[in-house]
């Protein structure tokens, strides 16, 4: 980690398209190697944002052109804290099909949730007001 970093903030309103998914990855990767994560842990990171912003434009807003997918990063020495919001309908944990349930184990799609959980420290979502999804992951250096 540079002596010289400091705490930094980036947020960006995307489109609800697969192209925002690349930006927001190689955004997140950028702050990532500054904080001073290592390659596996950048490899964390991207798997989880990637799973978060593929939920937040294909379920939350559907492709919708008119709705905006919300990405903020802040970096600190040691910690990096992602937050996407989208403007969908919202969702429910016990809407969420467990994948690894027999019956969803060679289904194509599901587990987003799951891979966040495991690649991130902390995995959290909420509703966001007037609608939508806001999730916060956080993942710091050194944690187990």
């Amino acid at each position: 980690m540079s002596a010289s970093f400091e705490q930094q903030t980036q947020e960006l309103h995307l489109e609800s398209t697969l192209d925002s998914v690349e930006l927001a990855d190689q955004t997140a990767l950028e702050l990532a190697r500054k904080v001073g994560f290592d390659e596996d842990d950048q490899n964390s990171i991207s798997m989880a944002v990637r799973e978060c912003m593929v939920n937040a434009v294909a379920h939350g807003n559907k492709y919708n052109a008119r709705k905006k997918v919300y990405l903020k990063l802040e970096a600190a020495p040691g910690t990096l804290v992602v937050s996407i919001g989208d403007e969908g309908d919202g969702f429910k944990d016990n809407d969420v099909p467990d994948p690894l349930a027999q019956e969803n184990l060679l289904k194509q799609s599901g587990r987003g949730l799951l891979l966040m959980r495991a690649f991130m420290d902390e995995c959290e979502h909420e509703s966001r007001v007037p609608q939508g999804t806001l999730v916060r992951m956080v993942k710091r250096l050194g944690a187990a």
